[in-house]
């Protein structure tokens, strides 16, 4: 029984080996090879891709967080009575008509 697996193996063996050294199949087996190694490649690109995007996406995210903190501060800034605070420290007044420039 043990002699008759091995005659099937060898000859599975030799079959495939005049399989893919056939002239006709060789083109096949290359053909799907490369598209093997295309698919694989080009899933690893996409993947590749998509981790980049969260990054981006990431940065864009803290730097809307950091883009709120900045405009509260210059809210808070440019408050009345910041403003106020500011022309009584280094001593200044309402200009009158003539000290207005109007830019358009």
């Amino acid at each position: 029984m043990a002699r008759r697996s091995r005659k099937r193996n060898i000859s599975f063996v030799t079959k495939l080996k005049n399989f893919a050294t056939h002239s006709k199949s060789l083109p096949f087996i290359v053909i799907f090879s490369i598209l093997g190694i295309l698919f694989v490649v080009i899933r690893m690109k996409g993947i590749e891709q998509d981790y980049k995007l969260n990054e981006i996406q990431k940065l864009v995210r803290i730097h809307k967080i950091k883009n709120k903190e900045l405009k509260a501060i210059k809210a808070k800034e440019l408050s009345v009575k910041k403003l106020k605070a500011y022309a009584q420290k280094f001593d200044l007044s309402e200009p009158d008509e003539k000290r207005i420039i109007v830019i358009p």
